[in-house]
C-alpha cells in the first residue's frame, strides 16, 4: 500500500512574454506571451486553457506582472466570465522579468504538494528568498523602483553606475565596490546560485568585476535577455541577476513560513485578503501556522548528536481558578418580598484533574530544536 500524498490540482501559467530560466528542468509554468492585434487575439489562448483545465478539476494560478498588467487582468476576467467560475487566481507580481521567471517555475515545482490557496499565497513568499535586481549604467528612464532626483542627475555623469534591487524590497543606489558587500540588502543561504542575463554581453565587466565577489556564488549560468527586460529597467544598458538559494530545504523553508487561513467561502488556505480566488474578504479558522520563524533561515544549528537544554518541567500543582471574593466585599441585602436571603446552592464542580506524571508531548507542529537546513 501507498503512502504517497495526493497530488494537487493547481496548475500555474505566467501571463507575459517571459521566457523560462529552466532552473526547474521541465516542471514550469505554462506560458502565455499574450500577443495579438486584438483584445480577444491576446487573450484566447489562455481563456481555452483554462477552460481545458477548470473542465478537468484543476484550479489555475495566473502570475502577470505588476508593471503590465492590463492585458493579463482582462484575459483572467474573459476567463472567469466564459466559465462563471472562481476557480482562476489572477495575481500580480512586481518583480523584474528574469525573477519573475524563476519565481513562477518555483510555483509550478511546488504546486504539485500544496493545496492551490498555498501556491498563490506563495507568489509573494518567494521573492522574500532571493536577492533580484540589476546593474543599470543610467536612471533616467527607470519608472518601475523609486528613484531620487540626485541619481537621475548622476545618470549623466560617465563613471557612475547604478545597483537597482526589486527583491527582497525596491531600492535604487549608486555602485560603491567598497561598500557593495555589507551594503547587500538580502544573502540567500549557502550555497548561492547566480542567474543573469544582458541584451549587451559588451557591458558586463562592472558586473563581473564585483556583484560576483560579494555574493560568492558556488555557481553562475549566463541566459539569453528577457524581451521585457528593457521595458522594465528603462534603457538597454542593463546586466539583470537573480540569487538564490540551491540547498535542497530552501524551497520546503519558504513555503513553512506561511500563516494561512481558511476562507469563509470557498475553504481555500489564504495568506492575505481579499481571497485570490472567490475575493471574499472573511477568514475563517487557521488552516496553516507552522512554528515561528525569521525573516531569514538561521545558521546551521548543532547535530543531532548533540545534547539539547530540556524542555521546561510543566507545573505539579492544578491551573489556577478564578480568585475567592474579597472579605471587604459587601454583603447583599434581603430580596424586596422580606423573605431570609436563602443562599444559593453552590454549583457542581467537575473535580480537578490530576497532572499527568508522563512528560507533556509538544504538539505536532512547534517544535523545540532551532529552524536550520541541517538533516
Amino acid at each position: 500500500m501507498s503512502n504517497a500524498q495526493p497530488r494537487s490540482a493547481t496548475t500555474v501559467a505566467l501571463l507575459a512574454d517571459i521566457p523560462s530560466t529552466g532552473h526547474v528542468g521541465e516542471a514550469g509554468a505554462h506560458r502565455f506571451p499574450l500577443r495579438g492585434d486584438t483584445v480577444g487575439a491576446r487573450s484566447s489562448a489562455f481563456v481555452a486553457f483554462a477552460i481545458e483545465q477548470v473542465r478537468s478539476g484543476r484550479k489555475v494560478v495566473a502570475l502577470y506582472p505588476a508593471w503590465q498588467a492590463t492585458d493579463a487582468e482582462r484575459a483572467v476576467n474573459f476567463a472567469r466570465g466564459a466559465l462563471r467560475t472562481d476557480r482562476i487566481a489572477g495575481i500580480g507580481v512586481d518583480l523584474s522579468p528574469l525573477a519573475l521567471s524563476l519565481v513562477a517555475d518555483q510555483l509550478a515545482y511546488l504546486a504539485p504538494y500544496l493545496p492551490p490557496g498555498m501556491v498563490a499565497a506563495l507568489s509573494g513568499e518567494l521573492p522574500k528568498h532571493v536577492l533580484a535586481g540589476a546593474w543599470l549604467r543610467t536612471v533616467s528612464g527607470l519608472s518601475t523602483l523609486p528613484t531620487s532626483m540626485r541619481q537621475h542627475v548622476g545618470s549623466y555623469a560617465p563613471s557612475v553606475s547604478f545597483l537597482a534591487f526589486c527583491a527582497p524590497t525596491a531600492q535604487v543606489g549608486r555602485l560603491r565596490p567598497a561598500e557593495l558587500a555589507s551594503g547587500l540588502p538580502f544573502r540567500p543561504v549557502q550555497p548561492v546560485q547566480l542567474l543573469s542575463s544582458t541584451p549587451d554581453p559588451a557591458i558586463t565587466r562592472v558586473f563581473d568585476d564585483n556583484l560576483p565577489r560579494a555574493i560568492q556564488p558556488v555557481a553562475t549560468r549566463s541566459l539569453p535577455a528577457q524581451p521585457l527586460g528593457s521595458a522594465y529597467w528603462g534603457t538597454g544598458k542593463y546586466v539583470e541577476f537573480v540569487a538564490l538559494s540551491a540547498h535542497p530545504q530552501a524551497l520546503a523553508y519558504a513555503a513553512g513560513s506561511i500563516r494561512t487561513s481558511a476562507c469563509a467561502w470557498c475553504g481555500e488556505p489564504m495568506a492575505a485578503r481579499p481571497c485570490p480566488f472567490c475575493s471574499a474578504n472573511s477568514a475563517g479558522h487557521p488552516s496553516y501556522t507552522p512554528p515561528p520563524s525569521p525573516v531569514r533561515p538561521p545558521t546551521p544549528g548543532p547535530p543531532r548528536n548533540t545534547p539539547m537544554s530540556p524542555p521546561p518541567t510543566p507545573s505539579a500543582g492544578p491551573p489556577p481558578g478564578p480568585h475567592p471574593p474579597r472579605t471587604g466585599a459587601p454583603v447583599p441585602g434581603p430580596p424586596p418580598n422580606g423573605e431570609a436571603h436563602q443562599r444559593s446552592p453552590e454549583p457542581s464542580r467537575s473535580p480537578t484533574p490530576q497532572p499527568s506524571t508522563a512528560p507533556a508531548e509538544d504538539p505536532p507542529h512547534r517544535r523545540l530544536d532551532p529552524r536550520s537546513y541541517s538533516r
